[in-house]
């Protein structure tokens, strides 16, 4: 009988005065995923991190199994380089994204399993000084299924090419240190990242789409705790 093992999953905010319809989807996300990953043998703690105490989810991190980081507003364009003013820019949240780099760059000093879901990707190649795609079309309508090219598929349990859940308007740009492109979508926006040292992975898609998530998340928590690199 498999042991139930603690995560943590990471997200923005419980409470969204401004857009209260998008936080109604993202605790739609939530749910699912903390759903699938019980279902699964998980015991997952959510926590918001636009108002959390960083060495607090420092310590909350360093004693879990492993750590999920979830999708939500675009990344705070000058941890990047980025343009203030871009097209379809953003709410930002810098005290999150704050938090987020500190927990992704810990989990990768300490070679901890990480997973990154959308922003929870992108935030993952500017931990390790990539830049962002500030806009892209193409990718963004809700529910839209992206063709994706992976080489995950004997650890994700995911098809080559198989359809995934796939919504965003920013994307990896220049390719963060020790980092590998794992997959991309038939017109090449990257869609997945490995890091080259630590069991850390990102994808751009939605694992935790109600419709896949107690399927992919688990595959993909698996990969990271499973298929430690050396």
């Amino acid at each position: 009988m498999t042991s139930t093992r603690s995560l943590l999953v990471l997200h923005v905010s419980d409470e969204r005065p401004h857009a209260p319809g998008y936080q109604r989807l993202l605790d739609e996300l939530n749910r699912a995923t903390l759903a699938g990953v019980r279902a699964a043998g998980w015991e997952p703690t959510l926590v918001a991190t636009d108002t959390a105490d960083v060495d607090e989810v420092l310590t909350l991190a360093r004693t879990a199994d492993a750590v999920v980081i979830m999708g939500g507003e675009d990344v705070t364009p000058a941890l990047y380089g980025g343009a203030e003013e871009y097209p379809d820019g953003g709410h930002h949240v810098p005290h999150s994204d704050d938090v987020l780099l500190a927990v992704i760059r810990d989990a990768i000093a300490r070679r901890s399993p990480l997973l990154g879901i959308c922003r929870g990707q992108q935030l993952l190649n500017v931990a390790c000084g990539g830049t962002l795609v500030q806009h892209m079309e193409g990718h963004r309508l809700t529910g839209d299924q992206v063709w994706v090219r992976t080489r995950l598929s004997e650890d994700a349990a995911l098809s080559p090419g198989a359809h995934v859940w796939c919504t965003h308007h920013q994307a990896v740009a220049e390719v963060g240190k020790n980092l590998t492109v794992v997959a991309r979508a038939a017109d090449g926006v990257i869609e997945a990242l490995a890091h080259d040292h630590a069991p850390v992975l990102g994808v751009q898609w939605h694992p935790e789409h109600p419709a896949v998530a107690a399927v992919e998340v688990p595959a993909l928590l698996a990969r990271v705790t499973e298929k430690v690199p050396a």
